[in-house]
């Protein structure tokens, strides 16, 4: 099977050409792209890179759901931030959330961190898994994980095949991702970076504590994650909001998501502003939905 064969999702065109070049001289011994395999490290985000996250990413509503779970326990969180404006549906402060914007996750999280406080992973895991099978996106009925897209699987195949490492890199929640991450990418749980909890270990069990492991996976944070992380910067990067720029400017090829899919996914530029404004001034290579994917899904594109 040759290289092109193995990403059969993708129309023939400037962007698989250049993604097949490069991968296949990065794995050319005397090809002066080439990289040495211990150095071929390939980072992507997550929403809106490897799944839908529009209108919102998946994680949120599982997060907002276990909220408005404590509020209605308590009834005097709902004067508490972020507990009042997720009740009062705040616009400006979903929006960000949806955005992904530091200041909103930041807020939101200090609610989340004291919503799981003490649970083990293992009762964590649980609610995952029960939310990731009931839950449906709003537009298409399926499953956040029937969402993923299909080119983007069949572009990790072509990196494996050339002794790439695969990596996930998301601002949205580490542990969230690595329950749904091996039956749904392919990728090790230990191969998911994301902004994530501390852990104690306390009366004989491992517990999440009320607190941040370090900065979010965010902007900057997501080469500091993957440095420390791997002990390496990636080598091959995408994504496709702002908040993914840092990843992909430290790469030797980096590839945009563009959002332009009104009839099978969304087109949206919002909050992908300046990271298609460096894509240009760089000549980064952008992936159009519409044009060069002949098939989105994983389980075929909605008719």
């Amino acid at each position: 099977m040759t290289s092109v064969d193995r990403m059969p999702s993708w129309n023939e065109g400037a962007v698989k050409r250049a993604i097949v070049e490069f991968v296949e001289r990065s794995a050319t011994e005397g090809s002066p792209r080439f990289i040495a395999p211990a150095d071929r490290v390939a980072a992507f985000d997550n929403d809106g890179t490897l799944w839908v996250e529009q209108p919102t990413p998946p994680q949120a509503p599982f997060l907002i759901e276990k909220l408005v779970a404590q509020v209605q326990a308590e009834p005097t969180l709902a004067e508490v931030e972020p507990y009042r404006s997720i009740i009062q549906r705040d616009p400006e402060f979903l929006d960000g959330l949806a955005r992904q914007e530091p200041a909103a996750v930041t807020k939101f999280l200090s609610g989340v961190g004291a919503a799981f406080e003490g649970m083990t992973p293992e009762a964590y895991d649980a609610e995952v898994r029960d939310f990731v099978a009931r839950y449906r996106d709003e537009r298409f009925g399926l499953r956040c994980t029937e969402l993923v897209y299909q080119p983007m699987l069949e572009l990790f195949d072509l990196l494996r095949a050339h002794d790439w490492r695969v990596f996930v890199c998301s601002g949205g929640g580490r542990d969230f991702m690595r329950v749904i991450a091996e039956d749904t990418w392919g990728v090790l749980q230990e191969n998911v970076i994301g902004s994530a909890p501390e852990w104690s270990y306390r009366d004989g069990h491992l517990v999440r504590d009320n607190a941040m492991r370090g900065e979010l996976a965010l902007g900057p944070g997501k080469p500091s994650h993957l440095f420390a992380r791997t002990g390496r910067l990636p080598r091959f990067s995408v994504g496709n909001g702002d908040v993914d720029t840092e990843m992909l400017e430290v790469a030797d090829f980096a590839l945009v998501v563009v959002h332009d899919d009104a009839d099978r996914e969304y087109a949206v530029t919002a909050g992908a502003e300046r990271i298609l404004q460096v894509a240009a001034a760089r000549n980064w290579h952008t992936v159009s939905m519409k044009d060069d994917w002949n098939n989105l899904y994983v389980q075929g594109d909605p008719t």
